[in-house]
């Protein structure tokens, strides 16, 4: 899913970044509460790591900003500041999480995987689409009980898809959750993607679950 994450140590921004791309994750990432602001408001985000003392503008009025705009994308703050004060402070200005600094890397990649889960309302990290079974946490897909194996690309996609099962996604969500902001994105990548994927989903004679619908995108689920 699509993170931004915004914290003004360089040294452990950058160290955050590569795990959690490592993770699976799609990154955005800034030291600075301005331009963190500006990502915020310009794309759509699954959950927003936040640190709270950062230049140009805080983490906390970063927070109450999106709010009072009524961004609903989950955030989780990530501060050195552990009193008591402090975090109900951050609670009640609508943060989802709070952890602590230091913190071990697991337990951020697990916080930021059940907000992820919150915001699409599935409690559990299996998820299953008639007889397809994607376990989020460990990254791994089943079909009629037997594996599927696929690349970071392939399985990141089919876990959106999974997400959002029996609902249309359009080609431009899929782009703006599987991409970091500014790389650079074929217009038929998308398309080719879903392809590989239909190809090892569809072995053995199993039927189609990744539907098109024309002029729309892609639906993960029975035909309709």
């Amino acid at each position: 899913m699509k993170l931004l994450l915004i914290e003004d140590y360089d040294i452990l921004r950058k160290s955050l970044t590569q795990g959690l791309r490592e993770s699976g994750f799609s990154v955005t990432a800034t030291g600075d509460g301005e331009e963190g602001l500006w990502h915020a408001r310009s794309e759509e985000f699954d959950v927003i790591v936040l640190d709270l003392m950062l230049p140009g503008l805080d983490g906390l009025t970063i927070l109450d900003r999106l709010r009072s705009e009524r961004k609903t994308v989950c955030v989780l703050i990530l501060t050195a500041k552990d009193t008591v004060p402090e975090r109900v402070r951050g609670l009640n200005s609508g943060a989802d999480d709070y952890l602590i600094k230091p913190f071990d890397f697991t337990e951020l990649v697990a916080r930021v995987r059940a907000l992820v889960r919150r915001r699409y309302e599935t409690a559990s990290s299996l998820i299953q689409v008639g007889d397809l079974e994607v376990d989020t946490r460990a990254r791994t897909v089943k079909r009629a009980g037997q594996a599927v194996l696929l690349t970071a690309r392939e399985y990141n996609l089919l876990e959106y898809l999974a997400l959002r099962a029996n609902q249309v996604v359009t080609r431009t969500q899929i782009c703006e959750h599987l991409y970091d902001f500014g790389s650079e994105v074929y217009s038929n990548v998308v398309d080719v993607y879903v392809g590989y994927l239909r190809k090892k989903l569809e072995r053995d004679g199993w039927p189609r679950l990744i539907n098109t619908r024309r002029g729309l995108g892609y639906v993960l689920g029975e035909p309709f």
